[in-house]
């Protein structure tokens, strides 16, 4: 209508520069390298943390090892695009301030690298939500890790301004890569809390670590764009204060950081067999398929004496009148998924926990290892029991150890529950001389 009456063509909007720098050239693409990276490095481990929302976060976490130095880099190859264009003279006649003209093509790297992260983060805990077997799920961190992307691009992009070399991104990638990876095993806890890449696999985090790694990354970040551009440098001492303020608190709280996740103190059993079956609670999920493993041991052993009272799952040693269960984690091995990979090997470590193995070496006679294999075979053989086999023996053991088998499969089976009654109490007090002949 306004072209009608006046006669002139209605004016064109031209697209703000923050939004063309977001859709166009690089900066998309540094995002999709941030996700297909972290992406593959965890689709690539997947049996190790899906199904666990500890060992999900943990390798969500530890992927800034490679995403942090790949944002950095980043940032800094887009802080050289000027000077490779040969435009910096042009750009300096604009009337933008530099401050205005930095932040126009870094923060559309910072924003999309970082929501490359939190893609990669949240495809993540979606990939575990299927198979989760108990806990919750641990998003603590990610804010922290979210800000520590994005100050890595902001830095990185300032390093590519000030530093004129096109070997500045690559060369600031691998040193990143490498000095984070130093922060790992340095034995100092204050620099453990100051790296953003430090995790803890059986501990969670106080509530306020991420917000504070989130002001000392973005506040290092922030100070340095205002020592480079701003007019008022005396403004980077804002956030330069709080950096510190929050990298002090980091430092001096050091490993006080992280404390022991309660749920993994406790355990969930069944105590309707014997002996009874106990999960840790961050697995209270496979319960049933563990006692399903094990019911062919706890069936043959009903009625006999002077067992384990429980097969338990937590850390540290058992404690007296328990065997450990075999290990649930760390996942990848006995468990995929949140299902057991092999339940028959499952059940057979299960009897081997029955076994004391506190004992002294002078112990292990040749007529305990004989009643071991027999109890093993009949309770749950192994791969190479259930075939007959006998590995390592000459003929003459080989023979003793099938004949021992048998004699203890064919009694009858009271005979064969007060044969196991001894023989468990024998290898619980580690008397060798007290195991019954077979």
């Amino acid at each position: 209508m306004l072209t009608l009456l006046t006669g002139r063509a209605a004016p064109v909007r031209a697209p703000h520069p923050l939004r063309a720098e977001a859709v166009r050239g690089f900066t998309p693409w540094a995002g999709a390298a941030v996700l297909l990276t972290a992406g593959a490095m965890l689709g690539g481990t997947a049996d190790r943390w899906q199904g666990d929302w500890a060992a999900t976060a943990t390798e969500v976490h530890t992927a800034l090892l490679i995403t942090l130095p790949l944002a950095g880099a980043a940032g800094c190859w887009q802080g050289g695009r000027e000077r490779r264009r040969g435009t910096e003279e042009l750009w300096g006649t604009t009337v933008r301030p530099p401050l205005t003209r930095l932040l126009t093509a870094a923060l559309p790297v910072a924003l999309w690298v970082a929501a490359g992260y939190f893609a990669v983060a949240l495809l993540a805990l979606l990939a575990t939500w299927p198979y989760a077997q108990g806990d919750r799920p641990h998003p603590s961190l990610l804010p922290g890790d979210t800000v520590a992307m994005a100050a890595a691009a902001l830095t990185g992009h300032v390093l590519g301004r000030a530093v004129p070399t096109r070997l500045a991104a690559p060369l600031l990638g691998v040193g990143g890569f490498l000095g984070l990876g130093t922060t790992l095993g340095d034995p100092s806890a204050a620099v453990r809390a100051l790296s953003p890449v430090t995790s803890s696999l059986d501990e969670l985090p106080v509530w306020w670590q991420s917000c504070a790694m989130a002001v000392w990354t973005g506040g290092l970040a922030l100070a340095a764009v205002l020592a480079h551009a701003a007019r008022r440098r005396v403004t980077v001492l804002l956030p330069l204060a709080a950096a510190l303020a929050a990298g002090t608190l980091l430092a001096q709280t050091g490993d006080g950081l992280w404390r022991p996740d309660p749920l993994a103190r406790r355990q969930v059993c069944d105590t309707s067999v014997a002996p009874a079956i106990c999960v840790n609670a961050r697995y209270a999920g496979m319960l049933p398929q563990v006692r399903e493993a094990l019911s062919g041991i706890t069936g043959k052993l009903e009625g006999v004496r002077n067992l384990p009272a429980r097969w338990a799952d937590h850390a540290g040693a058992p404690h007296a009148g328990e065997a450990r269960l075999p290990g649930i984690t760390p996942l990848g091995w006995s468990t995929v998924r949140g299902r057991l990979t092999d339940p028959r090997q499952f059940a057979w470590e299960a009897v081997t926990a029955l076994e004391n193995s506190d004992c002294p070496e002078s112990a292990m006679t040749t007529r305990v290892l004989r009643a071991d294999d027999a109890v093993e075979s009949y309770l749950a053989p192994n791969a190479l029991q259930r075939k007959g086999l006998v590995p390592g023996a000459g003929p003459a053991e080989e023979r003793r150890l099938l004949a021992a088998r048998t004699r203890l499969a064919g009694m009858a089976e009271q005979r064969r529950r007060d044969w196991l009654s001894a023989y468990f109490a024998a290898r619980a007090g580690c008397r060798p001389k007290e195991i019954p002949a077979l």
